[in-house]
């Protein structure tokens, strides 16, 4: 699958009906967004089942604010709707193949009740 532009209007959509979403937060003038580009398409070629996305934060401010992006790139890594992961910086082959692999070895009921577990507030 080719790496999707998201932008405001696509965003909700595109988490909430696909499994695996990688978002690749980037500006045209970043050097080292250029540099990482190569790999994230790289990557993505190998995984047609992952959703691969890329957000200009000059063209959507809104999402980059929306998630607290203050370095580019960085990675998001949302799984079944849940924020797995938002790294900045550039990452080598390996480390994003590591990524997508643990991701989808998740149990995501017990991300689910981790969560729920950690946001319960004691009585």
């Amino acid at each position: 699958m080719a790496v999707v532009e998201l932008t405001d209007a696509s965003f909700e959509s595109t988490v909430a009906d696909n499994d695996l979403v990688l978002i690749d937060f980037w500006a045209p003038w970043c050097g080292p967004c250029r540099g990482f580009a190569p790999v994230y398409e790289k990557i993505a070629a190998r995984h047609p089942d992952v959703v691969f996305a890329k957000v200009n934060t000059e063209e959507q401010q809104a999402l980059a604010n929306q998630f607290q992006i203050r370095s580019i790139p960085t990675v998001m890594v949302i799984r079944q709707q849940v924020i797995l992961l938002s790294q900045p910086g550039v990452m080598p082959e390996g480390a994003l193949e590591d990524i997508i692999a643990k991701a989808q070895e998740l149990d995501m009921d017990a991300v689910r009740a981790e969560i729920a577990d950690t946001e319960q507030v004691p009585a």
